[in-house]
């Protein structure tokens, strides 16, 4: 579908489609089949009939002096303008439009083109005025309108109508029916409406430039399909050569191929598909804390044939990236660097296009030397200097979320608060956006487009821009990946390391699941109880904290408890032998084990971050091991935390006491302060922790080989004893 846009800046659509494009074409003389056509409106007729904006009440007559209904009026204007059936529309809740003419109704009340005489009334089959034609096409045409001027040399237009015809005369589409008289209350013709729209073609055609583009984000190392997706930007690319693919991020995380390759063969992909751009989502930070840092990261950057994009992410003080960092706009980027944005050169036009990285993922991943800075800052300075480099049509390539949390940044907050930003390419929340968004905060609009995850969809985007380098009008859509074909050569290359995987996710370790352990989400499919792993307690996260407490204590036999952020938990495990790669899959980040001293105090403000946003879920809600919480719903977050009790050395159950100190267990993410800890962040950077540098995966793989029959069930970990008001 393409959608136009339409306020005091945005007139008339893709005409451009079906009626400019052959505005000045010549025209055959079909309409001599028509009787009642004569010289005077034959090249109106014409135009109209070759450009499907009408055609004859019969085979022999056009129907030339017949009064025109409202209703056949919307779909001859409709038309003209360039909407059509089979678009969606907003209703325009009239009662009595007939099914036959609704959709050009609804386009023009949504294009505000025309109104109803009443809410629930278009008025369907009253006729329409010239007075009334006279309005449309001063708009359509974007014709200057005076409203200074209350009359005119016609002495039957009243003040209503007059800044219409005022403009219609100005730009010589009409004279009236005589020097004194327009014919304002007379009905009009369908002759004169052939006549109105031939006219005004030259002042409806737009010089418009074009930008199609294929967009994605979020893959997570999904490389299966892969292969399928590059089926699909290829045939899109060959209808639009000069498409853009862009790649809002988060390549990195989340099965065996990254856990085994760590980027190479999703960049090899990447690199077949012909990417122009990345930015950097938060999880490309993930292996920060292991012992090799980002040099991960640094490989994934320097094989790319194509330069990354953020323009609030600084690798300064990151000595892996020297050379590689470039905080600047470049007209000619190098592959394997990195820019706050570039400009792209489409058909001789110039398009800007800079990245933004979620400010979260100082808490949300494992940045180290890499900082983030504020992001409607940064995209306000890229528009200024975009501006003045000359570009005025741009694009920002985001991994804030869509409608992630507005206090931190997202892309409806973004595209309110900085004016100047045409398109936004969105990632991080994972958000199906089946058709795109248009936020009209300025005056200039912007568009949002998401694909969803995992790499499920090739968004695609097609744009046009007026003469002001504003988005004029757009059409985009998903193309679902699982209904592509493999391409060869995509299968071939990544043949030998899908090979790889697959006998890694074979390899079945010594531990059965009797049943399935679960890992629900409050909206999946056939979740009747609503649990989540984000909320409540769940067998699985007590088997990776218990794994978690027994690692810990043959380091220090004094840890009292563990625990996991349920964010952290990314799936579930089938009944029966349980594989390396269901293991891998559960935890998929590749975090560490840590040891951190803390003070009772600190426990229990932890916790009232656990709890803080129940009933809602939480990626950092903690799962935990050695202890028991109870906490109150019904209480204000920050003091909900009832008690907190725990298991010593000795077997004896004592409670929790503030003032002394305590060894815990945590996976380094959440020991450095990851989802928002900021207390446990504290203890770190005052040296209470320390990383064992053990694999939270084959933490967990022991744990269940220890247990052997895996029994799933509760027990009463995490109590919430109050129902929330």
């Amino acid at each position: 579908m393409t959608n136009v846009l339409y306020n005091k800046k945005f007139i008339a659509s893709a005409v451009t489609v079906t009626m400019v494009a052959s505005a000045l074409s010549p025209v055959s003389a079909n309409t001599t089949k028509f009787e009642d056509v004569s010289d005077r409106y034959m090249a109106a007729v014409d135009f109209l009939v070759e450009n499907g904006i009408t055609n004859g009440i019969s085979e022999t007559h056009y129907g030339t002096t017949d009064n025109i209904k409202r209703q056949d009026a919307a779909v001859m204007i409709a038309r003209a303008i360039g909407f059509k059936s089979d678009q969606d529309f907003k209703d325009s809740g009239f009662t009595d439009v007939p099914a036959s003419a609704k959709w050009a109704v609804d386009a023009l009340v949504q294009a505000g083109i025309v109104h109803g005489k009443t809410e629930t009334r278009f008025g369907s089959t009253d006729l329409l005025t010239r007075n009334e034609l006279s309005k449309i096409l001063a708009s359509a045409a974007q014709y200057e309108i005076d409203d200074k001027v209350t009359k005119t040399q016609f002495t039957d237009v009243n003040t209503k109508f007059a800044k219409y015809v005022d403009a219609l005369i100005k730009n010589e589409i009409t004279v009236g029916k005589s020097k004194t008289q327009f014919g304002s209350e007379h009905n009009l013709t369908r002759g004169e409406m052939a006549l109105f729209i031939f006219r005004a073609k030259e002042d409806l055609k737009r010089e418009l430039f074009s930008v199609s583009l294929m967009h994605t984000n979020d893959t997570h190392g999904r490389l299966a399909t892969a292969p399928k997706r590059v089926t699909a930007v290829k045939e899109f690319r060959a209808k639009n050569p000069d498409a853009l693919l862009l790649d809002a991020g988060d390549v990195f995380s989340g099965t065996l191929y990254f856990n085994e390759f760590t980027g190479e063969p999703d960049m090899k992909m990447m690199n077949l598909m012909g990417y122009d751009a990345m930015t950097f989502g938060n999880h490309e930070f993930d292996l920060g804390s292991s012992e090799e840092g980002h040099q991960a990261l640094k490989d994934f950057v320097k094989a790319a044939k194509f330069p990354f994009l953020s323009a609030n992410t600084d690798f300064s003080d990151e000595p892996l990236f020297e050379g590689m960092f470039q905080s600047r706009i470049s007209n000619d980027p190098d592959s394997g660097n990195i820019y706050s944005g570039m400009v792209k050169k489409i058909n001789g036009e110039k398009v800007g296009i800079f990245g933004l990285t979620t400010e979260d993922t100082i808490d949300i991943s494992s940045p180290g030397k890499v900082t983030f800075s504020n992001y409607i800052a940064e995209a306000q300075l890229m528009v200024d200097e975009f501006e003045k480099m000359g570009v005025d049509k741009v694009i920002a390539l985001t991994h804030i979320g869509y409608d992630d949390n507005a206090a931190i940044d997202n892309d409806q907050e973004l595209a309110k608060a900085v004016e100047g930003i045409d398109v936004i390419v969105g990632g991080h929340t994972h958000t199906e956006l089946a058709k795109p968004i248009l936020v009209e905060k300025f005056d200039a609009p912007t568009v949002i487009v998401q694909t969803g995850q995992y790499g499920d969809n090739l968004g695609t985007l097609d744009v046009q821009f007026d003469e002001k380098g504003e988005v004029y009008a757009y059409n985009g859509e998903l193309i679902k990946i699982s209904a592509q074909v493999e391409d060869p050569e995509a299968a071939e290359i990544l043949a030998p390391y899908s090979a790889r995987v697959k006998e890694i996710e074979e390899e079945e370790t010594t531990a059965v699941a009797t049943a399935p352990l679960l890992n629900p989400r409050s909206g999946d499919v056939g979740n009747t109880t609503g649990e989540s792993v984000r909320r409540n307690e769940t067998p699985l996260g007590n088997i990776i904290t218990d794994g978690m407490l027994k690692k810990a204590r043959e380091f220090s036999p004094e840890t009292v408890m563990a625990f996991q952020n349920g964010g952290g938990i990314r799936t579930a495990i089938d009944a029966g032998p349980i594989t390396v790669g269901e293991i891998i899959k559960v935890l998929p980040f590749g975090n560490t084990l840590a040891t951190m001293d803390l003070t009772g105090t600190e426990i229990k403000q932890a916790f009232e971050i656990s709890v803080g946003q129940y009933p809602n879920e939480n990626g950092g809600f903690l799962h935990v091991s050695g202890a028991e919480i109870k906490f109150d719903a019904s209480k204000p977050a920050g003091s909900r935390i009832v008690s907190i009790t725990f298991v010593d050395a000795s077997g004896a159950k004592k409670p929790l006491v503030e003032s002394e100190t305590y060894k815990v267990a945590t996976n380094a993410f959440t020991a450095k302060g990851g989802d928002g800890y900021t207390v446990l962040a504290k203890a770190y950077a005052e040296g209470r922790a320390i990383d064992l540098g053990i694999s939270d995966w084959i933490n967990f793989q022991e744990e269940l080989e220890r247990i052997g029959q895996v029994t799933p069930k509760l027990e009463g970990r995490i109590l919430e004893i109050n129902t929330p008001q």
